[in-house]
């Protein structure tokens, strides 16, 4: 199975557009208040008209009132949201869009959660809060995968991710931090490097080399 790819917390469109033509699958913004990378919605929206088919671009929100979500979604032409916050089923049907549903794992317990979501047919896993490049439990991740697909986020960068996906066999695996140069700002070559691991993981192959500095 090949594994999919999304970036997330792109700011700049030279770096939305270099990971669609790296191959990623879907590119995420994120409009949750309080974030380190704030996407500009008039960036994102010229950034969606440019991107080449079959690259899905993704919003980000948390705990934010539907009107303004679909405003976001509509207005930057998004593919779909994801939702990091305490969205229960009733807000997911009262928003009306294709939802990614992001939980926070910090134990057995959290995997429950995902059981109140029976509509949902992926669910990207995470560290509580998000964004904060820690990596979680990847055992929990693998047993995850009974309620859906799964979306592994949480720390993933081109040095870990090959194990990552060797040990979960996640559908896709979400990376922010680990394919930056500061907060919002991607680095070229860790974005390839990660993209490169991804498929040597999949292909059944060691991961690359880094390349000599």
């Amino acid at each position: 199975m090949r594994t999919r790819v999304k970036v997330c917390g792109l700011t700049r469109r030279d770096d939305a557009l270099l990971a669609a033509d790296l191959g990623v699958d879907a590119l995420g913004f994120v409009f949750a208040p309080g974030t380190k990378r704030p996407a500009d919605p008039e960036v994102v929206a010229r950034v969606v008209e440019e991107l080449p088919p079959f690259v899905a671009a993704v919003g980000v929100f948390r705990n934010q009132p539907v009107d303004e979500v679909r405003r976001l979604v509509r207005g930057c032409g998004l593919h779909l949201a994801q939702l990091h916050g305490d969205e229960d089923p009733a807000y997911i049907r009262a928003l009306g869009l294709p939802v990614l549903k992001a939980v926070g794992i910090a134990g057995p317990a959290d995997l429950d959660r995902l059981s109140r979501y029976p509509g949902l047919s992926a669910f990207l896993l995470d560290a509580p809060g998000g964004g904060t490049g820690r990596t979680i439990d990847w055992g929990l991740a693998r047993e995850a995968r009974r309620y859906g697909r799964i979306v592994l986020a949480g720390g993933l960068t081109p040095e870990n991710v090959a194990e990552a996906i060797r040990t979960v066999r996640p559908w896709a695996v979400d990376a922010a931090s680990g394919t930056e140069a500061r907060p919002g700002v991607k680095d070229p070559d860790r974005l390839r490097r990660f993209l490169e691991a991804v498929r040597a993981a999949d292909a059944g192959c060691p991961t690359p080399p880094a390349s000599p500095s």
